[in-house]
C-alpha cells in the first residue's frame, strides 16, 4: 500500500487575486532562524553587510516593477518585515478593500504586467540568495525558510498600526517572537 503524503494548506487567502491593488504586511523570515542581517544593539538594527544586501534589495524592487512600491521596511537579524503597495496610484481612500468580485474568490482583476505578492517575494528571496552566495562564496548556503506571512491591509487606521509595529521593531526586539 503507497503511503499518502499529507498536502501542506496553503497560508494565502484562498481566491484572492494576489496581483490586485493593495497593500500588504509581509514577513519573510531565515532558514533555522539564522542571525544573518546584523544585530540589535540599545534598540537600533545594527545591519552586518548581508543585511545591507537584503536592504538594498528591498529598495531595489521598485526599480523592478513600477507597479510595485515600499512603503516601509525593516531588516531585522532572522527576518524582515515588509509593507508592499501593488499599484500605489490606484490606492486611494477607502481603496484598501478587495473589490467585490475577489471576495467571493474571483480573480477578475489581474492586470496584465502587475507581478504578484508571491512572485515579488521569490524574485528578492532569489536576489538576496544570489548575492550572499556570491560575496561569501557560499554557494551552499540556505538563506530563507521556504515560505513567508503576509497580511492584507483592508484599513488606513490598520495600516498605521502595522507602520508603527515596522518602526519600533528593533526597540522591542527582545520580546519578539523572532527573537
Amino acid at each position: 500500500m503507497m503511503a499518502v503524503l499529507r498536502q501542506r494548506k496553503s497560508p494565502r487567502l484562498q481566491g484572492y487575486d494576489y496581483s490586485q491593488s493593495g497593500v500588504y504586511f509581509v514577513t519573510i523570515c531565515t532558514y533555522a532562524r539564522q542571525h544573518l542581517f546584523g544585530e540589535v544593539c540599545d534598540g537600533e538594527m545594527i545591519l552586518n553587510s548581508s543585511g545591507e544586501i537584503a536592504s538594498e534589495e528591498l529598495q531595489n524592487i521598485p526599480l523592478r516593477w513600477t507597479e510595485v512600491d515600499i512603503d516601509l521596511f525593516v531588516a531585522m537579524p532572522n527576518h524582515i518585515h515588509i509593507i508592499i503597495i501593488l499599484s500605489p496610484d490606484e490606492i486611494v481612500g477607502t481603496a484598501f478593500l478587495p473589490s467585490a468580485d475577489n471576495q467571493n474568490g474571483q480573480t477578475g482583476n489581474t492586470q496584465k504586467g502587475v507581478p504578484t505578492l508571491g512572485q515579488i517575494i521569490g524574485n528578492y528571496k532569489a536576489g538576496v540568495t544570489r548575492r550572499l552566495r556570491q560575496i561569501a562564496d557560499l554557494s551552499d548556503i540556505r538563506v530563507w525558510q521556504e515560505r513567508y506571512h503576509d497580511h492584507i491591509i483592508r484599513s488606513e487606521n490598520t495600516l498605521h498600526r502595522i507602520q508603527e509595529y515596522v518602526l519600533h521593531n528593533p526597540k522591542f526586539w527582545t520580546e519578539d517572537i523572532f527573537f
